[in-house]
């Protein structure tokens, strides 16, 4: 069945939970940092729940008076242990050759450091398939505001009301919607499903093939379940 053509000329995506599973280092990460900083141990749930924000500033709400000791640590750790612990996302690549194939560009919007971005992206395989356009170091607002996505589509020259942004936290579609973006949610990061879905995105994803689907629709399908409109 032929591709009914893309939904939107560009598809700029969240990184960590949505292209490249950095769940494990990230959680790991934090966990090590304050347990070398602070002697504390930090719950799985809590360090999930700071993904999508900007490290420090999440640091700093967390241990004003340690937050830089953190940082500091968290991005040594960090950064020895992303070989180990970054994971590839089945059909990520071909998701990304699929809209190429289709003209549509695609290209990443991220709380993360544009070096740290970018190994990210190398240690999953993709980084040739898909550039930065939005790093922490671009913008001095960080999602849920819209800055990060206006200032990704400013450099692609493309206008928000064509873009779509992909992510799996509750941030990425405040901000899509701040930015005058369509919003889709991925289930395969961090962000739990029930609270994506009272962030109404415009759809939510549970599979990449499906993500595949409702960006680049068949000729004669709408792909239903992926097409998930919430009450």
């Amino acid at each position: 069945m032929r591709s009914a053509g893309p939904r939107w000329s560009t598809v700029l995506f969240d990184l960590d939970g949505t292209l490249a599973d950095t769940i494990p280092l990230i959680v790991a990460s934090y966990q090590h940092a304050f347990r070398t900083v602070l002697g504390q141990e930090v719950p799985e749930e809590q360090a999930r729940a700071w993904i999508g924000r900007p490290l420090l500033p999440a640091l700093l709400e967390a241990s004003p008076e340690h937050g830089h000791a953190l940082d500091a640590e968290y991005r040594r750790w960090n950064l020895a242990h992303t070989a180990d612990l970054i994971r590839r996302y089945d059909g990520i690549p071909e998701l990304l050759e699929a809209l190429a194939a289709e003209g549509t560009r695609s290209a990443v919007a991220t709380s993360k450091r544009r070096e740290t971005a970018r190994l990210a992206l190398s240690g999953v395989g993709i980084e040739h398939l898909i550039d930065v356009a939005a790093a922490l170091e671009d913008t001095t607002k960080h999602k849920p505001d819209p800055e990060p996505l206006l200032h990704a589509a400013a450099v692609l020259q493309v206008a928000p009301a064509d873009c779509v942004y992909v992510g799996d936290a509750v941030v990425d579609m405040e901000a899509a919607r701040a930015a005058g973006m369509a919003a889709v949610a991925v289930t395969w990061g961090a962000g739990e499903r029930p609270a994506l879905e009272a962030a109404r995105p415009d759809a939510l994803c549970t599979t990449i093939g499906e993500l595949t689907a409702y960006l680049l629709p068949q000729d004669g399908s709408r792909t239903e379940a992926a097409d998930a409109k919430h009450p």
